[in-house]
């Protein structure tokens, strides 16, 4: 940038320096906050120019004057624009905290200074353990984005009411409540919310927790128990009509009901069960809790489900579930090909399937029943085999999808990774696949290695 009052001596027009304070503050709000301070040497109408800033973007890593600035020199700067505006509004804040070890107080303060001067955006992403002012936060009204990366504790109100709020994201926080436990559920109230995120996060209020969102299109929760010690485990109720997008990562062991599932047409679901859980529970048990978690989604249009360790191998988990009669897509890690051919049967739309690992095994008796599932007759058009081992039951599943899908368009096996260095004849195996008969004249195969290519 040419220097203000250069470009004045050599009969230039300054445009930007010519500009409203207002404007000027716009602009720079749109920098790191330490940028736009530094904007205050390029001449003396810069000088406070920052001042007007209506964005606050902190970020302990950057540097200064080329230069990374210590500790308490960050505090000091951070304290001294916080002065200066001390009466201005705030229309967001972000804070970067992951070079040093700060004082939780001391960022407490700082985040409970904004909070009610129009705060309409909070993103902090902390390493240390912050004790936040939960009071300040749910009590800012005018807040509509609120995102908290950090180990901070919050503690829960029986009851919430964030008008304006569109999205919420937290990971790593630990919610807690004192409210008596005798209490009804906590409820959260977000008339306009859109969006919903909650990862690596402790729930252990003594209530369960309602939240109360009609808006809301997008939920999204990670949620680990195995190696948690609180011995509460409330269920999250979610209240939507709007929801149509559906994430789950976990482990079971916390309750997520969905009060209008009807609406959702995508879910993702990673469900991952440790072996000392099997030891802790019965496996009539553990399959029963999977089986009303997925009852939910028996609407859904795309449906993602990935099962790991002990429910991998579960027989009896799909077969009490209602027709997937909405389901157009299924992606599934390893399953048995009895779990395989009852969902098949039981998704008579499906016409998109994606096994990431194939089957664990197959059942000749299953591909010799006398009825070929619905799907397969008007409806599958994509097959996709990743993971896939040559085994001869993954052969005879190919076999039969070649041989039973009248629509069928496109089959791509990806072979497993170990085969490259195997003395398989693989151009012998695929010879073999090529040539086996197929019910729709239209179908292509192709085959990729392990990584696509």
């Amino acid at each position: 940038m040419v220097h203000s009052d250069a470009a004045t001596a050599v009969g230039e027009i300054d445009m930007i320096s010519n500009l409203h304070e207002s404007i000027l503050g716009h602009i720079l709000s749109f920098l790191p906050t330490i940028e736009s301070v530094q904007t205050g040497v390029l001449s003396r109408r810069w000088i406070d120019a920052w001042t007007s800033i209506i964005n606050l973007k902190f970020d302990d890593s950057l540097l200064f004057h080329g230069k990374k600035m210590q500790r308490e020199q960050f505090v000091c700067f951070v304290n001294r624009v916080l002065l200066h505006l001390a009466n201005s509004t705030i229309q967001s804040f972000s804070l970067c905290l992951t070079s040093f070890n700060h004082d939780s107080s001391q960022v407490n303060a700082w985040i409970s200074s904004v909070l009610h001067r129009g705060l309409q955006k909070l993103h902090i992403q902390c390493y240390d353990k912050v004790l936040l002012s939960s009071h300040s936060l749910f009590s800012c009204n005018s807040l509509v984005e609120l995102k908290l990366q950090m180990k901070c504790t919050l503690n829960v109100p029986i009851s919430a009411f964030l008008p304006n709020l569109q999205s919420f994201s937290i990971s790593g926080v630990k919610l807690v409540s004192d409210s008596p436990t005798d209490s009804k559920d906590i409820t959260l109230s977000f008339p306009v919310l859109k969006v919903f995120e909650a990862r690596g996060c402790e729930w252990l209020t003594m209530q369960d927790i309602s939240i109360q969102a009609p808006l809301l299109e997008k939920f999204s929760i990670a949620i680990w128990n195995t190696h948690s010690n609180g011995k509460c485990k409330p269920a999250i109720k979610v209240f939507s009509s709007k929801l149509t997008d559906f994430s789950y990562e976990g482990d079971l062991e916390q309750e997520i009901n969905l009060l209008h599932p009807s609406s959702i047409r995508s879910a993702s679901a990673v469900i991952v069960v440790d072996e000392d859980r099997k030891d802790r529970l019965s496996m009539e048990k553990l399959v029963f809790q999977a089986q009303m978690f997925l009852r939910q989604f028996h609407q859904v249009e795309r449906l993602k489900l990935l099962f790991y360790k002990v429910l991998i191998h579960a027989k009896d988990v799909f077969t009490h579930l209602p027709a997937f009669g909405k389901l157009t897509y299924l992606q599934l890690n390893e399953v048995t090909g009895e779990a395989l051919f009852h969902l098949l049967h039981h998704s008579p739309f499906l016409s998109n399937l994606d096994l990431l690992n194939g089957v664990s095994d197959l059942n000749e008796d299953v591909l010799k029943a006398p009825a070929v599932p619905v799907c397969f007759l008007s409806s599958f058009k994509v097959f996709q085999f990743n993971g896939f081992n040559v085994k001869e039951h993954e052969l005879s599943l190919v076999k039969f999808v070649l041989a039973n899908a009248a629509v069928l368009e496109r089959v791509k096996i990806c072979t497993a990774f170990w085969l490259r260095y195997s003395d398989i004849d693989m151009e012998k195996v695929k010879q073999q696949i090529l040539s086996l008969p197929k019910r729709s004249s239209f179908s292509m195969i192709e085959f990729c290695n392990a990584k696509g290519s």
